[in-house]
């Protein structure tokens, strides 16, 4: 059974890799800017007028903005919503770029994914612990009952609500311990956590994503799939910090811990 895991767990990592390190994937965002910073409509080394509605965010461009939407030539204006699937499939691009329009708090922004970005070609691998046993561990959910929302600071300075779905219950090397979790859609948990090694041997923190409880709240708490938050990658992320409780005062020697 160890080895099948083990043997898992490779395959997980290098799947990793090849996420991270895609055309699209975190390493190759070089800019995050909010609508709202640039009044006049014109965001840094981004083509076309872009004007934040209640509903959405209002493009207006030219031709020799070279821009498209849609994957054809666009002129005119057009109101975008958020875009939800991965960059790639961002409505707005220009040439290989493709430009995410996203919402947080009723804040608009765009963000800028450029396959040719510096911190790509740069990449060298993500450092990862070999993988153990003694750091997978039975957990149990328990929901709150209805979601409630924290303010922490994000990786860019600023605090923003965080919705918390539940507490995981775990016990490793005989210590009983709890981390403040969200509930996807889909019915999987995800949490963002520090722990003895923060800052240290590993990134400040880290995020971890265990399976959808079972009907008596039963899953898997694996730190061997621990892994390094978006803003490990670039800095134009805003990752969240770890809300209260979910600083560990154990060191968790699994999962990625840094980039090479």
């Amino acid at each position: 059974m160890t080895t099948d895991a083990s043997e898992d767990w490779k395959q997980w990592h290098e799947h990793r890799i090849e996420t991270v390190s895609a055309p699209y994937g975190p390493l190759a965002l070089t800019g995050t800017h909010w609508i709202e910073d640039f009044p006049e409509g014109r965001l840094r080394d981004i083509p076309g007028h872009w004007a934040a509605k209640d509903d959405g965010v209002v493009l207006t461009a030219v031709a020799e903005d070279g821009l498209s939407v849609d994957g054809e030539p666009f002129t005119g204006e057009v109101v975008l919503d958020a875009d939800l699937g991965p960059a790639a499939g961002a409505r707005v691009g220009r040439g290989e770029r493709r430009f995410v329009v996203l919402v947080r708090e009723e804040v608009w922004g765009v963000r800028d994914y450029d396959p040719a970005a510096p911190t790509r070609k740069a990449f060298q691998g993500i450092e990862a612990a070999p993988y153990d046993p003694r750091w997978s561990v039975p957990g149990h959910f328990t929901p709150y009952g209805e979601d409630r929302t924290v303010r922490v600071e994000n990786a860019d300075g600023v605090t923003r609500g965080l919705g918390l779905g539940g507490v995981l219950a775990f016990t490793l090397d005989g210590q009983d311990l709890t981390l403040q979790v969200s509930v996807e859609s889909d019915g999987t948990l995800w949490t963002v956590f520090a722990d003895a090694t923060s800052g240290e041997s590993s990134y400040r923190f880290r995020f971890l994503r265990p399976a959808a409880p079972d009907a008596e709240g039963r899953t898997t708490v694996d730190f061997n799939r621990a892994v390094l938050p978006p803003c490990a990658f670039a800095a134009h992320f805003i990752c969240p910090f770890p809300p209260p409780g979910n600083a560990l005062g154990v060191g968790i020697e699994a999962g990625e811990r840094n980039l090479l």
